[in-house]
């Protein structure tokens, strides 16, 4: 899918440009096994070399105004910095959420910083998963709301169904703006239909996709906060008033952003005001929300079939396959989903592919840390991944990035035994530091205070043997960290 090419607003002298709001707080549990919460769909490259993330970002750049403000929580703050980085996304404003409260909160608190600024700045609010398409019907839509954002109103676009989707909500275009043309008062939101409700809705002409993207004034959106959800405003005022700067990240006050009701910008304004607006949009556009969207979007072979990574077909149609790394072989079937991932295996006809969420929630019930961890995880310092597990040990891949250092730490419960593979480690070892080249190791008994550095120019690949009664994550006691971690 190309990249979406609105013309920049800012080439527009008479009036200032769009800030660019992406809300990175989704888990994305349709698309597993890929998406996972802790790595999940917007990290993803899953129609375009980009990221979803970094396709969002280079679309809100077309019109950005100022730096763009991304909303994410905290873990995955580095992921976000360093894919916005490789896109030439200068100084984003990276926000903080210490939990995680709804759309509502979110929007508030971009809506608070932008304000700092400039009160009447136009806003467009985007989730960092969707994928667009239509460069000029975009940016015309884009014009009509923002027109009509600077006439005071909320605007949300509303995409011209191509099908009666049951994924997605509908919004009942009213009658047209006097002030705007192209534009049209809301005359009522539908929640996600049946289908044969759906089918109805795109029978009529009246009826559009719910896209959950806003165009709106910061002033605004903050005025309809105070008046329909007074205790939001207030708390979520407070969490950006005393906000901590973490180095290139804004924290949210913790205390107080937990006091916001958790709720979402339609439940919460969009469907209260009398100043909700819809630009209908006839651009291509989905919020990728299940494998079989995905199978619509992707490019096809002959028979119909979506495929990614090293897969094989035989008598196959209509299918969506994929697999990041072992050989998937797939014969015989039409209209399934089959995903493979180095850890978990997921097969589900398109007519089902909603309902994997409801897999993910039966696999979290019965423990399963592929619900919700990746076998690779990423760091920011680099990464680590699984490669052997047994009784009382278990066998890591750590990679290292240039000038990148873990946390100075301890463990109650485990040693470890660290073997370079490639570059050069300094290793904090109680009151002594050891330069471990290619080929050495060193053994680090339990309840060694350590510390792995990577001095060198090029990436340090180690292989980690940890042993002892309880190798959990959580068996770490940080000292000193640079990246703020408890």
């Amino acid at each position: 899918m190309s990249k979406t090419s609105p013309p920049s607003a800012a080439a527009n002298g008479d009036k200032p440009a769009i800030i660019p709001v992406i809300l990175s707080g989704g888990t994305g549990s349709r698309l597993w096994p890929v998406s996972r919460s802790s790595f999940p769909k917007q990290f993803w490259p899953l129609l375009t070399d980009h990221t979803l993330l970094q396709e969002t970002a280079l679309r809100g750049a077309l019109v950005a105004g100022d730096s763009p403000v991304v909303v994410c929580n905290a873990e995955h703050r580095f992921i976000i910095a360093e894919q916005l980085r490789e896109v030439g996304i200068a100084h984003p404003r990276i926000v903080l959420e210490p939990v995680g409260r709804n759309s509502a909160p979110a929007i508030a608190a971009a809506a608070f910083l932008v304000a700092e600024r400039d009160p009447t700045a136009v806003m467009w609010v985007m989730a960092a998963d969707a994928a667009i398409t239509g460069g000029s019907a975009l940016a015309e839509a884009l014009r009509v709301a923002e027109d009509a954002a600077r006439n005071g109103r909320i605007a949300t676009f509303g995409i011209s169904p191509t099908k009666a989707e049951t994924g997605y909500g509908y919004i009942e275009r009213g009658t047209e703006l006097g002030s705007v043309a192209g534009a049209f008062d809301v005359a009522s939101f539908v929640e996600k239909p049946s289908l044969e409700k759906a089918r109805e809705l795109v029978a009529s002409d009246r009826y559009l996709w719910n896209s959950g993207m806003f165009i709106m004034r910061a002033d605004t959106v903050l005025s309809e906060l105070r008046r329909y959800e007074p205790e939001l405003y207030q708390a979520v005022e407070a969490a950006v008033r005393n906000r901590a700067i973490d180095a290139d990240f804004e924290r949210l006050e913790d205390v107080s952003f937990r006091g916001a009701p958790a709720i979402s910008i339609d439940y919460a304004v969009a469907e209260r005001t009398r100043l909700a607006a819809v630009v209908p949009g006839h651009f291509q556009w989905s919020d990728i929300g299940s494998w079989d969207a995905l199978w619509e979007l992707s490019p096809k072979d002959g028979e119909g079939n979506a495929t990614y990574g090293n897969v094989f077909l035989d008598r196959t149609r209509n299918c969506y396959v994929r697999s990041d790394g072992i050989v998937a072989t797939v014969a015989g079937v039409e209209d399934l989903i089959v995903v493979v991932t180095s850890d978990a295996v997921m097969v589900s006809h398109r007519d089902r592919a909603q309902d994997v969420k409801h897999m993910v929630t039966r696999l979290t019930e019965a423990g399963h840390r592929e619900a919700i961890s990746h076998n690779r995880m990423y760091r920011p310092w680099g990464f680590y991944e699984g490669l052997i597990q047994g009784d009382r040990f278990q066998v890591k891949r750590i990679v290292v990035e240039a000038g990148q250092k873990l946390s100075l730490q301890k463990h109650f419960h485990r040693a470890e035994h660290w073997v370079v593979v490639a570059g050069t480690a300094l290793v904090t070892r109680d009151d002594e530091q050891v330069l471990v080249r290619e080929n050495e190791s060193i053994y680090l008994p339990l309840g060694t205070v350590h510390r792995l550095e990577n001095p060198g120019r090029i990436p340090l690949t180690l292989i980690e043997v940890q042993s002892g009664p309880y190798l959990g994550e959580d068996d770490i006691v940080r000292i000193e960290d640079d990246y703020a971690r408890s």
